[in-house]
């Protein structure tokens, strides 16, 4: 039981690296630098997504209706009271509870039907009822088609006019209903000052219902006072008339919405602005809505990266993959089909610099094992073989371009295009293992100075029976060693287990991820099993 048991230094090395193998990345700057990268990466899928909410947003806005709003004020005064032969009252205090009661007076319904009725406004076209939009078209539609609707009986024929008859009774409440929601009454603040506002489509009716509004407030205000003095047995003529007059002032003034045009003194309020026709419309704001369009599909696209980026993590650069998976990555090639045209043929200048750099990282992280013997070095990728075959050739040609032996073992369906013009059958490392065959000069096909020989047989029988931990292939690949470097351009490891059994024939298995195809779990999963195969994973390549 005491061996199980950690030591100080395993328990401590828990959360402190005496090894410095991992950085310490933690805190918002980290956080910062990985959604700028992963932004960056992502950088034109963002910018579409902005500029689509930008156009969608602006198309929207402007196809709103261009609305008008027109404001009038009032001023609430201390009440005076209407006491007969005498033109002023005492006033009475003014507080902010009747404030309060002042405005649901003038919000209340049956202010707002006078006025709706005074200006005539059931027939305003739009108050009324407006065309069906495009999903009440389909939802009606629908409803027909599945025959909800149902056809029409006697007791629907005989209810018939009395719908009629209440049909325009609706409307009228309708068009109240419609009217009462593009109206708003406000204070201003804990002022004694009321606003007056209504808003609609048409430039001309803004400012005539807001006056007309004001002038029914005065004339219930004065009619109030007007039917209190007409109830007094000693009320005077001189203040009825006065009362009166006021009163028919407001009431002229409210049918052509417009204030009244004699003094209101006894109305307990003084109008301080009337509503003059608006000038511009205001609303819809287009610029703040294609700004807000802008913005959410900036955060849509957001969105949908990080969720993609959640559910399936694909290797964006050689940093990710470097601190993700905790192997270093050893190089980048970029533009693989154009540095590559073709089975051993020229490579352009920026590959051949990036497999020289590769090569030079391999000698170094194999620099005991070099001075000693050959080197074997083997690269595998999860499912798609063809960059680790262009990096296994463009490697041995670089070797062999430095007046050193190289032996390429390389995956079947790349040698196969390389001999797709000869008919003549070649042997394979299977076909040696098989039969117990000596490898020799007769086996490999030399290929511009490299000796290529394929993995697999092209006998598919073979390739089941196959075993790469067998003796016999350790005898090949020694042999292979003995005349000088060894490249294996190993299967994927999705396919079969035969390239976790020769990886652990190589000095340096390097495995190569493919940018935006290569998950981060795929690379981890692969590493994972080379490592439980006793293979020695040195590092890993990053190819576009």
């Amino acid at each position: 039981m005491m061996f199980n048991k950690m030591t100080p230094t395993e328990r401590t090395s828990r959360f402190w690296h005496f090894d410095g193998s991992e950085e310490m990345n933690d805190g918002p700057a980290a956080l910062v630098r990985e959604l700028g990268s992963l932004a960056w990466v992502h950088r034109h899928r963002l910018i579409a997504c902005t500029v689509a909410g930008f156009i969608l947003a602006g198309l929207y806005a402007h196809s709103l209706p261009r609305t008008y709003v027109s404001t009038a004020t009032l001023l609430l005064e201390p009440r005076q009271a209407a006491i007969p032969g005498q033109d002023a009252g005492p006033q009475q205090n003014l507080d902010l509870n009747r404030a309060d009661s002042e405005l649901q007076i003038i919000s209340s319904e049956r202010l707002l039907s006078e006025v709706f009725g005074r200006l005539n406004l059931e027939d305003n076209p739009e108050l009324g009822p407006q065309p069906p939009s495009m999903i009440g078209s389909v939802i009606a539609w629908a409803k027909q088609t599945i025959g909800l609707a149902g056809p029409s009986t006697p007791d629907d024929v005989n209810t018939a006019s009395k719908v009629t008859a209440t049909a325009e009774e609706n409307a009228r409440q309708a068009a109240f209903g419609k009217f009462s929601k593009h109206l708003a009454v406000r204070r201003v603040g804990q002022s004694y000052v009321i606003e007056i506002q209504y808003t609609s489509v048409d430039p001309s009716v803004p400012a005539r219902v807001a006056n007309a509004a004001v002038s029914g407030y005065i004339m219930q205000a004065v009619s109030f006072k007007a039917e209190t003095v007409r109830a007094r047995s000693e009320a005077l003529q001189g203040r009825l008339e006065a009362l009166a007059a006021q009163v028919t002032a407001a009431s002229d003034a409210m049918k052509r919405g417009e204030l009244p045009a004699i003094p209101t003194p006894d109305a307990d309020a003084r109008v301080i602005g009337a509503a003059l026709p608006p000038l511009a419309p205001s609303g819809p704001r287009v610029t703040l809505i294609t700004i807000l369009g802008g913005i959410l599909g900036f955060l849509a696209g957001s969105s949908l990266i990080a969720l993609n980026f959640a559910r399936d993590r694909k290797v964006t650069s050689a940093e990710e993959l470097a601190r993700e998976t905790g192997v270093p990555c050893l190089g980048s090639f970029l533009d693989t089909e154009k540095g590559y045209a073709g089975p051993f043929r020229e490579l352009s200048s920026d590959c051949a610099v990036s497999i020289r750099d590769l090569r030079t990282s391999i000698e170094i992280s194999c620099s005991t094992l070099r001075n000693e013997r050959s080197l074997v070095i083997a690269f595998v990728a999860w499912g798609d073989g063809e960059l680790t075959s262009f990096l296994s050739m463009g490697l041995s040609q670089l070797i062999k371009a430095g007046s050193r032996d190289v032996t390429l073992f390389q995956s079947a369906e790349w040698f196969h295009r390389l001999n797709e013009n000869d008919g003549a059958p070649s042997h394979s490392l299977v076909d040696i293992a098989l039969s117990d065959l000596q490898p020799g000069p007769f086996s490999f096909q030399n290929i511009r100075g490299v000796a290529v020989l394929p993995i697999h047989s092209t006998n598919v029988d073979a390739n089941l029976l196959a075993d790469f931990r067998h003796p016999r292939v350790s005898k090949v690949l020694t042999a292979a060693r003995d005349r000088g470097d060894v490249i294996l351009d190993l299967p994927p490891i999705t396919n079969s287990k035969d390239a976790l059994a020769l990886a652990t024939y190589a000095d340096a298995v390097i495995f190569v991820a493919h940018i935006g195809k290569t998950s981060i779990g795929e690379v981890n999963s692969a590493v994972q099993q080379l490592r439980r195969a006793r293979a020695k994973v040195i590092g890993t390549v990053l190819c576009e």
